[in-house]
């Protein structure tokens, strides 16, 4: 088996290819173009959209060509595979607006610079727009549309599923569009791979086919697992929604949380699929005498450090550390809200104080968490739900750090 194949394999990613074999001999060849695609259909990408840029980032390293594919065509549509409904349908401004914002996600984990590190791939982005918006449709279902069967992508699970629930035509016809983008790519720059999800391999297989059936040459799918936490749930939710990179949707320190708390036959798992360290490093970790709690913070860290940078990282680490243990570190990284000072000098209700600094959703699950024991305020437990929270409660900083439950926090920082 090629050597990064083989690395991804151990590595936890792989589910599936369309030819490992011929994957892998023409990967001992030469160094490969491949691809991944992802829809801006949102301002930032979240902890479940990023395994396949994870595997990219490892495929880069062994010297193939990595291009990450940003649908700022196919996004006007929405791809149906894996979902229940149909996707708001977005403007073009919000669509654009989506693509820079994921652009410089996702350079957080593919080196885009035009000189790589020695060894490593050249990696580019690329749209889709560029060849669909202006595509004419009638030409398109000439030259595209006849190669495809509708009774074989009846077939497919992705589409089956959602034909039970309705299926929109303009949806339908997100298969043909990303064919085409696979086309496209191999006669642009020669790209031979598409790598994705496992809800993906419908596409990528009709991908294929389209490519082989315009006189292409022989192309290559590979499809990755979906990662499920050891209780059983998807990859990326939190108590807060979903973990997203973005740190205006969510905090560096709640990231680093998420990652901190992982159930503990997680870690080790996750440390393979979400970080850049090397697989002799991680056996480390596996070594049952040592404490798991050390393989979550490390795990907590590296993610942080890939996503938001070493001095995030930093922060958030220490902070919790401070507020979990004595001494070490400070508060800064805790992420905060701020009130105005005068409302907290004439006092507001513990309900409505958990529930503007968003540690509740409402206040009657602010009453319940008081009630069952789980809010505190600067370490003081309040369980009277009509308690009420002056500045004479605030700490030697003039702030107050709300908790709820065992692992949530919150600054609130008069102003």
């Amino acid at each position: 088996m090629n050597k990064a194949l083989q690395t991804l394999i151990d590595r936890g990613f792989v589910k599936d290819c369309t030819d490992f074999d011929g994957l892998s001999d023409l990967m001992d060849k030469e160094s490969i173009s491949f691809y991944c695609g992802v829809d801006p259909t949102g301002p930032s990408l979240h902890v479940g959209h990023i395994v396949p840029f994870f595997a990219m980032h490892h495929l880069q390293a062994a010297g193939h060509n990595p291009i990450a594919l940003v649908g700022g065509g196919t996004g006007l549509i929405g791809d149906p595979s894996g979902k229940t409904e149909m996707r708001k349908i977005l403007s073009v401004e919000d669509i654009n607006s989506n693509v820079e914002k994921i652009k410089a996600q996702l350079g957080k984990i593919v080196d885009f610079s035009d000189n790589p590190g020695d060894g490593m791939g050249k990696a580019r982005m690329m749209n889709n727009a560029d060849w669909l918006v202006d595509l004419n449709y009638i030409k398109f279902l000439r030259d595209v549309g006849v190669y495809f069967s509708v009774n074989r992508m009846l077939t497919f699970e992705g589409v089956k599923q959602r034909l039970e629930r309705g299926l929109s035509f303009i949806e339908f016809n997100y298969q043909l569009l990303q064919s085409y983008d696979f086309h496209m790519l191999n006669s642009l720059t020669g790209c031979r791979l598409q790598i994705g999800g496992a809800d993906q391999w419908g596409n990528i297989v009709a991908g294929i086919d389209l490519i082989q059936r315009m006189g292409g040459e022989q192309c290559y799918g590979l499809t990755f697992n979906l990662i499920m936490r050891a209780d059983g749930k998807k990859m990326g939710k939190s108590e807060k929604g979903a973990v997203f990179l973005s740190p205006e949707l969510y905090s560096p320190y709640d990231f680093f949380q998420y990652w901190r708390n992982v159930a503990d036959a997680d870690a080790v798992r996750f440390m393979k699929i979400f970080t850049f360290m090397s697989l002799d490093e991680i056996a480390e970790y596996e070594d049952p005498k040592r404490n798991i709690n050390e393989a979550k913070e490390r795990l907590a860290y590296e993610t942080t450090k890939i996503i938001h940078g070493e001095e995030e990282a930093e922060k958030a680490k220490n902070a919790a550390r401070s507020l979990f243990a004595a001494g070490g570190g400070g508060k800064e990284g805790v992420p905060s809200i701020s009130i105005e000072k005068a409302v907290l000098e004439s006092g507001v209700g513990v309900l409505e104080l958990f529930t503007r600094s968003g540690l509740t959703p409402s206040n009657g699950e602010a009453r319940r968490l008081v009630t069952q024991g789980g809010a505190e305020v600067n370490g003081r437990k309040v369980t009277d739900p009509k308690a009420v929270i002056t500045m004479s409660d605030a700490d030697e900083d003039g702030e107050f750090l709300l908790k709820a439950g065992k692992k949530r926090f919150m600054r609130v920082i008069p102003e």
